[in-house]
């Protein structure tokens, strides 16, 4: 009999794998929580037009990689390829940048897709935690968000990760070096798509990882040389700051990202574990993006990180994330007890202890066995003689150690030993 499988360039997420990812989530979204981030979540798909006019048409991302379709009734959507556009929209279709103090700061966690070749690190469907500070011009806010990332790393024990910045300049300054970026590139001996891509954008060039446009951009325009006087105070402040808090960067001048909203800071976290796929998460300032997709002028910066990506990180260290086991008691009736013992689970887990049990009819060695297995702390075993006695034998599943406990003390007995 044929069974399906999950299309190509996706992944299942089943225990105990599924335990890693969500305590990344939680880790990367803990500092978000504890600095003014309210959660927001999207819509799978949008409007076409929301990414093609928000993360640029010039983009691998907008011209191969977006599942886009027509829906029955005509509508051109595409699923999600990344966070920032969505949140935006939705942040000013529900107008909160009016409804309180700016920046309106938000976070994220969800699935994205883009259609290309997977490998190991990259996929079709892909999961993000991202953070977004809206309607702030301040490089206190994208220190901040740098900073909060850094934090979010190294709670969960990883330490071989950097961190990459620059500054894009803005629409004074940037297309002067355009101009002068889009001379040089004449100059090369690039393909077609590539020279395409240098009219519409040329700073998404240096962002080609090919060795053979790599070694001809050696002596390229650097960014740097161009910002003007604003730009350069502004990325000195943010640099002033991060390093004030004890994180550590370094300047990247040929870091771009590959989406056109980008202004002004830019940065990339790379953890050199993971081979050619090294950006584990990365973000920057768009202070032109709300304008671009219809509203009104809201300078912004956000991030946003990869789960999946985190997780391989964690592999390559050998981190082992610190997880509680999922049940702390497994109760096991035998005989007619079942009944009695279901009600005392159910007690349990009303206590706020993580309780199961074994089903099925098992007997005792096929019960235990289960108790063994779900890692839990202490088992619960309970038959038709401990009933009529008004007890329950408790087991501590570390030393063995097995005592009699009174059924309506139970629960106080259970909480006494966790804590």
């Amino acid at each position: 009999m044929a069974t399906f499988q999950a299309p190509k360039g996706t992944y299942d997420l089943i225990p105990p794998v599924s335990v890693k990812y969500l305590a990344v989530r939680e880790a990367i979204s803990a500092p978000l929580r504890n600095s003014g981030y309210g959660y927001i979540e999207t819509p799978g798909f949008e409007d076409v037009g929301l990414f093609a006019r928000g993360v640029g048409e010039s983009t691998d991302i907008v011209s191969k990689e977006m599942y886009a379709f027509t829906t029955k009734g005509g509508d051109q959507l595409a699923l999600r390829p990344e966070g920032t556009a969505s949140v935006l929209r939705a942040a000013l279709e529900s107008s909160l940048h009016k409804k309180g103090n700016l920046p309106v700061k938000l976070w994220y966690s969800g699935s994205y897709y883009r259609y290309e070749k997977p490998q190991k690190g990259r996929y079709r469907h892909f999961s993000q935690v991202g953070a977004e500070a809206i309607g702030a011009e301040d490089p206190a806010l994208d220190a901040e968000l740098i900073i909060l990332a850094d934090q979010a790393y190294r709670s969960l024990g990883l330490r071989n990760f950097r961190i990459l910045l620059n500054s894009l300049g803005d629409k004074e300054c940037r297309p002067v070096y355009r101009e002068a970026l889009q001379g040089f590139l004449g100059g090369l001996d690039l393909d077609e798509e590539t020279v395409r891509r240098a009219e519409i954008n040329p700073l998404r060039v240096l962002d080609d990882k090919r060795p053979d446009v790599q070694k001809q951009l050696v002596g390229a325009p650097v960014l740097r040389d161009y910002l003007c006087d604003a730009c350069k105070a502004y990325h000195e402040e943010v640099r002033a700051l991060i390093t004030a808090a004890g994180v550590a960067f370094e300047d990247d001048e040929k870091l771009v990202r590959g989406l056109d909203y980008y202004t002004r800071t830019t940065f990339e976290f790379v953890h050199d574990g993971l081979g050619s796929q090294s950006a584990v998460g990365g973000g920057g300032r768009y202070d032109g993006l709300s304008e671009m997709i219809g509203g009104p002028a809201l300078p912004s910066v956000g991030w946003a990180l990869g789960v999946d990506r985190t997780v391989l990180a964690l592999e390559a260290e050998g981190v082992e994330l610190d997880i509680p086991a999922a049940t702390s008691v497994f109760a096991v009736a035998l005989g007619e007890a079942k009944p009695a013992v279901f009600g005392l689970v159910t007690e349990l887990r009303k206590a706020g202890v993580a309780a199961d049990m074994s089903y099925g009819g098992k007997g005792l060695k096929g019960a235990m066995k289960d108790a063994n297995r779900s890692g839990a702390r202490f088992a619960v075993v309970v038959g038709d003689r401990d009933l009529a006695e008004g007890v329950v034998q408790l087991k501590d599943m570390e030393s063995g150690e097995q005592t009699a406990v009174a059924v309506d003390g139970l629960v106080a007995e259970v909480k006494a030993r966790l804590a």
